[in-house]
Parts: structure tokens; sequence; C-alpha cells
């Protein structure tokens, strides 16, 4: 990966919780426009990763920089709005809102012009009719249905988030993600819970979100068949370090990832 290419740099990340080194001096980097997938046993460290990059947690040490900015100086909030996005293990959606009006919460979150719809109260804000807001508010309308329709889920936009089907409600916070066009997706086990048709067609979803929209992707998964599928470049964790980084085809007969998963078979075999 060429210096210029460079978008993402994690370098010594550590951090501690009580007396447990959650993460120790894990260094990887992610160029734009790449897919790379993040992975390891059962609390190796991986939603950790993300959360720090998220400034959901502070590390202890280490460094940070997207774009050349230092994340360890940014808060969350900021970190949305620098072009970084992300979804969770556990889908985060508002049961009782519309699948549409879900996506919308990304947009007003990551724009300062959401900032400033959501700076007055709703009934202030319809009892002012303004011109300029009923303006941005349909433009921003507009934005959320391209991505409901790029994700496939035009037709039900309207629907309450409590009414879909689990793998809908993945997708519908996928798309709450993409809304604001971000430059990084951080993608937390978006596959967990999906049956097999619903992983293949995931993986062809994240294929065409890296190339239709031109973002990075940073993605902690289990499945295997997406991870080495889809990413271009795997880094392993352990038990909170690095053990391994490389092509799937590298990773996956490498000696140190093989024993962290299986003790003894073939890295291929495992799901």
């Amino acid at each position: 990966m060429g210096l210029l290419c460079v978008m993402l740099v994690v370098k010594d990340l550590s951090i501690a919780f009580g007396g447990l080194q959650a993460l120790n001096r894990v260094s990887f980097s992610l160029g734009a426009g790449e897919i790379v997938g993040l992975i390891g046993p059962n609390g190796a460290g991986k939603t950790t990763v993300l959360n720090c990059l998220s400034r959901f947690l502070s590390p202890d040490a280490g460094a940070m920089w997207f774009e050349g900015i230092d994340l360890r100086r940014q808060r969350a909030h900021q970190v949305v709005r620098l072009g970084i996005a992300r979804t969770f293990q556990q889908v985060e959606l508002f049961a009782s809102l519309s699948v549409l009006d879900n996506v919308l919460v990304g947009l007003h979150a990551a724009t300062s012009a959401g900032r400033s719809l959501t700076s007055l109260p709703p009934v202030l804000s319809a009892a002012l009719g303004l011109p300029g807001m009923r303006r941005e508010e349909k433009r921003m309308r507009a934005q959320a249905m391209e991505v409901l329709s790029f994700v496939g889920l035009a037709d039900v936009a309207g629907w309450p988030a409590h009414a879909l089907p689990f793998g809908v409600r993945k997708r519908v916070e996928l798309a709450r993600a993409l809304v604001a066009r971000p430059k990084l997706l951080l993608l937390d086990e978006p596959a967990a819970g999906l049956n097999p048709y619903e992983s293949a067609a995931l993986s062809d979803l994240l294929r065409r979100i890296r190339d239709g929209y031109g973002c990075a992707l940073l993605l902690v998964e289990h499945d295997m068949s997406l991870v080495m599928g889809v990413c271009e470049r795997i880094v392993v964790l352990d038990f909170g370090e690095v053990i391994a980084e490389g092509s799937p085809a590298e990773v996956q007969n490498h000696p140190a990832v093989i024993q962290a998963y299986l003790g003894t078979r073939s890295y291929a075999e495992a799901d």
C-alpha cells in the first residue's frame, strides 16, 4: 500500500480494564477504498479496537490517525463528522420509528445541516415551516431514500423498524451508517444472526458499498466464509495482540492463526 493511499493508521494501541490487558500495542493501517478484516477468537479485542476508533473508549497508550487527524483528540460526535461511521453487534434501531426515519437519524447526526434542523424543538420547527428548513429536509429524505434503494429497502421505507425481520433490521442499520457517505465504515459482526443466504447477499452488498460509495471498510466478523471472500487483507488478534496480517490466503495458513483458532485443524475448515 502506497503511503499516499493510507487513510487510517493505528500504532501501538493499548488499553486495560482493571487487571485485564484488552489491547497490547496493536498496530495496523488501512488504505482508502480497502476492505480489511479484523478477526480473532472471542475476547481477542476486536470490538475494543472499534470502540477506541469511534471514541467510545479512550486508549491508555498508542496513536490513531485518520487522514492525518489525531483521533485521540476527537470526541465521538467529531469522529462521525470526520467521515467515520459504524454499526454494532446488537442492532441499535428506534423500534417505533419508520425505516426512513431511522436512516435519517444517521444523516442528522453526521451533518451540520442536521444539527441546524435538530437544534429547534420538533414542534417549533414544524410550526415555523421555514422554506429553507423544508428544502433541506426534502433533500435529506431524498438522500436517505437513495441509500435505502441501494441496499434494497426502498419498499419498506415506511414500515416501523420493530415489524422487520432481524436480517432486514441489520441492513437498516447499515443504511443508517452509510447515509452520510462516510469515508470509513466500521462494521461490528454485520453477519451475526444471518442465515447463509443473507450472509452471501451481505458479501455482495459490502463490495457494492465499497465500489459505489468509495468508502473503506474495517470488518469485525466471525463468519469466515464472508471474511475470506470479501476482505483484501486481514489482521488477526489474539489476547489483545496482533498475531498475523496478510492476504486471506496468507492468514488462513498462518501457524499462529491455526493455533489460536483451532489448535490442529486447517483454518479454512472453521466457521
